[in-house]
């Protein structure tokens, strides 16, 4: 039978864990507060990709079945991509110039002296992201599903895989730039510059299904051309391609590797 004392640490924290566990989500939740009164990040992180997909599906002829592309839709297409684009927004475009400023102001140097680690903010804002990423994912398959009868992904667990991977791909290239960038005008500036190339390698402006091969193969070995591929594949069906899924992987390792080695607190 059971003591009070063999019960009491499962029942009562001890001060210890409590002085852990509470500053860390007292960051989380302030970090929400300020994440939810930025309408540009809202609007472009979540919004933007479902609108964009609104917009594309005006066009007659995306939602015309062709031959070339396996008889699927240049609409359907565009599912997987807009899901992308809000990954890309987020972790090139939103998150570096936050974490940098808060470098640059010095705030991460003054947490050292505080009961929470500058740690929990950075793990506060790839939460946040993630989570904001996710959400738009969510929104999209609900548009193009309920607008425009897009199929739901017929490989659902591969898809999920290829989402995840994707989703922390994009978050370890924002940890990327702001390990390089001293500042959050440089931090902006790096992130315009990885902005355009991650979508055109996502295939924002021709989907890379429907790229030459010599340009695909050099699209796929990036983060976001594999993510589009393995993303399409399971949506058709079939499982992701290990070669596409490991792409992601590795350039989540490293990336994430190199962003720990390099980055400053101060």
């Amino acid at each position: 039978m059971p003591t009070e004392t063999t019960t009491a640490p499962a029942t009562a924290p001890t001060p210890r864990v409590t002085r852990r566990r509470g500053p860390a989500a007292a960051v989380l939740i302030a970090e929400t507060r300020l994440f939810l009164r930025e309408p540009g990040n809202l609007f472009w992180i979540f919004a933007f990709p479902s609108v964009l997909l609104v917009i594309l599906g005006f066009i007659p002829a995306f939602k015309e079945a062709q031959d070339d592309l396996g008889g699927r839709r240049v609409i359907d297409l565009y599912v997987p991509i807009s899901i992308l684009l809000a990954m890309i927004t987020a972790a090139v475009q939103a998150m570096p110039p936050v974490l940098t400023a808060y470098r640059e102001r010095g705030i991460l140097r003054r947490m050292f002296v505080t009961p929470v680690r500058p740690s929990a903010l950075l793990s506060a804002q790839i939460l946040l992201h993630g989570a904001a990423c996710l959400a738009s994912a969510l929104l999209v398959t609900a548009v193009g599903r309920i607008a425009y009868g897009v199929a739901l992904p017929e490989q659902l667990p591969g898809y999920l895989l290829a989402l995840l991977l994707a989703v922390a791909a994009a978050l370890t290239l924002g940890s990327m730039i702001c390990a390089v960038s001293r500042t959050a005008k440089a931090a902006t500036a790096f992130g315009t510059g990885a902005y355009l190339v991650m979508m055109f390698s996502a295939g924002v402006w021709l989907p890379v299904q429907a790229m030459p091969d010599a340009l695909r193969r050099i699209v796929e070995i990036t983060p976001f051309g594999a993510a589009s591929q393995a993303l399409q594949q399971a949506a058709s069906g079939s499982w992701p391609g290990w070669i596409h899924l490991g792409i992601l992987a590795l350039w989540t390792v490293v990336l994430g590797i190199a962003a720990a080695r390099l980055f400053r607190w101060q």
